[in-house]
């Protein structure tokens, strides 16, 4: 006995499409259309956002002036293995592009370029790149070191053969005081060599711990009145808690360097009162520094606790004290760990933003209380040196990560609530 099998009845829609494949193409419109919606938004991250780090990053180990200016010097250091000078060939090629650099006037680009490594050659490039152009005919060997004893160092040569490379680690190595020696060995770079950059970004993680901690200090008991002052009053007393962002970051600096410096109204203040008898050194001091980003910072720690303590209901505590506990036992056990969301929230915000602050350190804080983001700038506007600045950039970044994955362990991101 045989049994026939029938074919699935194909559901069709009235002009005839088949139901499936009609499914198919709304929900395929539909996911078009909200791709639309959220395109210009992702477009806009992708701008100001991905572009900018991924060149950050790019040009943190980029080095394209000397690949670029002594590519038959690069070609000939590749057969060198670090012993000893390099043969003939070598000194003929450096001599050639050192010529050819003279006539392009790059010369002093090359110069630049090393000497971020070792100072004081950039005069000696252009020297010798001068006079390399009058000589017809070597050896190249006695003739370059004849006209500098530099290139008869070997060291010279170590750093010439890692720079004439299109990418380098100098700029991140140098971000964490740290330089190659002749043998490629890593080691450290001295505070009297120019190795500071440990210390500030320390420092300026040091500075935003400090800020935090005070912002969240007197965020939370004015979150904690704001949550349970009636409607109205909360609202008034909010407006005076937001009134600093209805003015510029550069004015409220300034507004504190007013205030804080030696004849200004805090210290006329105190000396009126007694407190001290001579003006106290508050601007361009670590204190002045503190102060003015706690003001700047506490509304981004205040607002995130106030929102999750505007959804803690009040008869959870009168619960816990009907059934027996003490007022701060019972604000301690059961208040106060409905609330660490939103102070997770406000003081992770608070911290990421104060790692980077560089205006009101400028402005109120002294030489040795810059953070990091002043040196990028320093090495951006001054020195034009777009390698260096790139790669504080990236350290800050990664040590911001790293900080950032270690709050998540500790804490849990998931715990994190903004409202």
């Amino acid at each position: 006995m045989t049994t026939a099998i029938t074919a699935p009845t194909i559901v069709r829609t009235a002009d005839g499409v088949p139901l499936k494949a009609k499914l198919q193409r709304v929900e395929r419109v539909r996911r078009l259309r909200a791709f639309a919606l959220v395109a210009p938004l992702l477009l806009f991250i992708v701008v100001t956002f991905v572009v900018p780090i991924t060149t950050m990053l790019y040009r943190s180990v980029d080095n394209p002036e000397l690949a670029a200016n002594l590519p038959r010097t690069a070609v000939a250091l590749k057969g060198w293995h670090g012993q000893g000078l390099p043969d003939e060939a070598v000194f003929a090629a450096l001599a050639a592009d050192l010529a050819e650099a003279h006539a392009n006037k790059t010369a002093a680009l090359i110069g630049k370029r090393l000497n971020y490594e070792i100072p004081g050659t950039r005069s000696k490039i252009i020297a010798t790149a001068r006079k390399i152009a009058e000589v017809e005919q070597g050896p190249y060997k006695d003739v370059l070191v004849k006209i500098d004893p530099t290139w008869a160092a070997r060291e010279t040569w170590a750093v010439l053969a890692r720079t004439v490379r299109p990418v380098t680690s100098f700029y991140l190595l140098s971000a964490i005081d740290m330089r190659l020696d002749a043998d490629n060995q890593l080691t450290r770079i001295p505070s009297s060599d120019g190795g500071i950059f440990l210390g500030v970004f320390w420092r300026t993680l040091v500075i935003s711990v400090t800020v935090t901690s005070a912002t969240l200090v007197l965020a939370f008991p004015l979150a904690y009145l704001l949550a349970s002052l009636p409607t109205r009053m909360s609202n008034l007393l909010m407006i005076l808690v937001l009134l600093p962002f209805w003015t510029a970051l550069l004015v409220r600096t300034t507004a504190w360097v007013v205030l804080l410096q030696t004849e200004g109204v805090v210290n006329d203040a105190l000396l009126w009162l007694g407190v001290v008898d001579k003006p106290l050194q508050l601007i361009f001091s670590r204190f002045g520094t503190i102060v003015a980003m706690t003001h700047i910072q506490l509304p981004f720690t205040l607002l995130p606790i106030y929102s999750v303590m505007k959804t803690i209901s009040p008869s959870h505590v009168r619960a816990a004290r009907s059934l027996g506990a003490g007022p701060f036992y019972a604000f301690w056990r059961v208040y106060f760990p409905q609330t660490v969301p939103g102070i997770a929230a406000g003081c992770l915000l608070t911290f990421i933003l104060a790692l980077g602050y560089y205006i009101t350190p400028a402005l109120v804080g002294g030489p040795t209380d810059q953070m990091i983001s002043y040196f990028a700038a320093y090495y951006i506007s001054e020195e034009l040196n777009w390698g260096m600045a790139s790669a504080l950039g990236v350290v800050l970044l990664t040590a911001t990560i790293l900080l950032f994955l270690l709050y998540s362990r500790l804490v849990g991101i998931d715990k994190v609530k903004l409202g």
